[in-house]
């Protein structure tokens, strides 16, 4: 070995640190819809591949439907699977979404992270790394043995960049109802700000109201000097309050007191679980209330919230609401899947409750087909999935 060879060495590490640190700077948040698709699985437990495969293209619409889809989040149910079902999920998914662009349609893959231990995440970036995902997803209020996710995001995950010598964008994901057991329901300002000097974090999806989201978005100009740092609400109903022009004086008390909470920033994009049922109703439903036409936005508010209503159930006289069992339900009574099999600890629907749900399903299709413009009604791709093909011909 001469004496130039460890400086090489040193400079070929350099080098491929700076390219991945300018391949992160390049990327621009997706300013579209992004779908947290729904895991499907047996009975057993075991991921349904095929079925899996087949979610994500209805999901996709062939373009008319989700920007990104977004691989092992709270839809997903992450926090109920081990995690190589975690990994497996990632891999599935990201895989149909390469197979989607090559077919030419533009997609996003983005993988959650999260696992219930700092060692299974940064397992889990490093996975989607060598999976060449586009971007990653983690909570970091939701690894139980970590009390400083300023220091996970900005230490942790960052030495495990450079060892790797490359880097992926990473959103940080705010939810109450998955922070693990001691933790704040959600972040401060000043610790998104932190993680935001590093260049990978390129913005954070934010699953609450209006007041806590009004804090990221006031805060969003300040808080990555580098690019482009982007603000998801978690909470995709919101559009229709956010984006609605004033009219009459309710309209501009709304108007004036969304402006107070938000300082004039609306959401950069949402994330919406329930468009793993109607993905082309979601797109649509983004796109008018972005252009601010009210009577658009007045009809797609409605077929969407008939949607959230279907959801909702009565037991011993308490609102009852298995969001994740009726979204599986959707996709069973459309054909995209077979199988409706829920983690253990997913609320599940009773008998009477899944008849009565296909009821009110088929009713909301069929009003939203006779109210909504020509071709935005989710439909299933002409290719089936094959799990059905091999049904049918058994």
């Amino acid at each position: 070995m001469t004496d130039s060879t460890p400086l090489k060495l040193v400079g070929q590490r350099l080098g491929a640190r700076r390219a991945g640190a300018q391949e992160v700077q390049r990327y621009v948040p997706n300013a579209g819809l992004s779908t947290p698709v729904v895991t499907i699985l047996d009975r057993t437990g075991a991921v349904l591949e095929d079925e899996q495969r087949a979610v994500v293209r209805w999901a996709v619409q062939r373009g008319h439907g989700a920007n990104i889809i977004f691989a092992a989040g709270t839809t997903g149910e992450w926090d109920k699977l081990d995690n190589p079902r975690r990994q497996q999920i990632a891999r599935v998914v990201v895989d149909e979404c390469r197979r989607i662009n090559a077919a030419g349609v533009a997609v996003e893959a983005w993988v959650g992270i999260t696992g219930h231990t700092r060692a299974e995440t940064l397992e889990n970036l490093e996975y989607a790394l060598e999976l060449k995902a586009a971007a990653v997803v983690v909570a970091p209020l939701s690894i139980r043995d970590s009390d400083d996710p300023v220091g996970f995001v900005n230490r942790e995950i960052d030495a495990l960049f450079e060892r790797c010598q490359r880097r992926i964008p990473v959103f940080l994901y705010d939810n109450a109802e998955i922070a693990a057991p001691g933790r704040a329901p959600h972040m401060h300002t000043r610790d998104i700000k932190q993680m935001s000097r590093m260049d990978y974090v390129r913005g954070v999806k934010v699953t609450a109201g209006k007041a806590v989201l009004g804090n990221y978005t006031r805060a969003a100009a300040h808080f990555n000097r580098h690019g482009d740092f982007a603000i998801y609400a978690g909470d995709p109903y919101l559009i229709f309050d956010l984006f609605a022009p004033p009219a009459g004086a309710r309209g501009w008390t709304r108007h004036y007191w969304n402006r107070y909470w938000t300082r004039d920033s609306l959401p950069y994009g949402i994330v919406a679980g329930p468009s793993n049922a109607m993905p082309r109703e979601w797109q649509r439903a983004l796109r008018v209330c972005r252009n601010g036409d009210p009577a658009l936005m007045h009809r797609y508010a409605q077929v969407l919230e008939e949607f959230r209503a279907a959801c909702e159930f009565s037991r011993a006289g308490h609102s009852f609401r298995p969001t994740l069992a009726c979204l599986k339900a959707a996709l069973a009574e459309m054909g995209v899947c077979r199988s409706e099999a829920l983690a253990p600890g997913t609320p599940a629907l009773s008998g009477a409750e899944r008849r009565e749900f296909a009821r009110r399903f088929k009713d909301l299709r069929r009003r939203a087909a006779a109210t909504l413009e020509p071709g935005w009604l989710s439909e299933l791709d002409a290719e089936r999935p094959q799990t059905r093909r091999a049904l049918k011909d058994g």
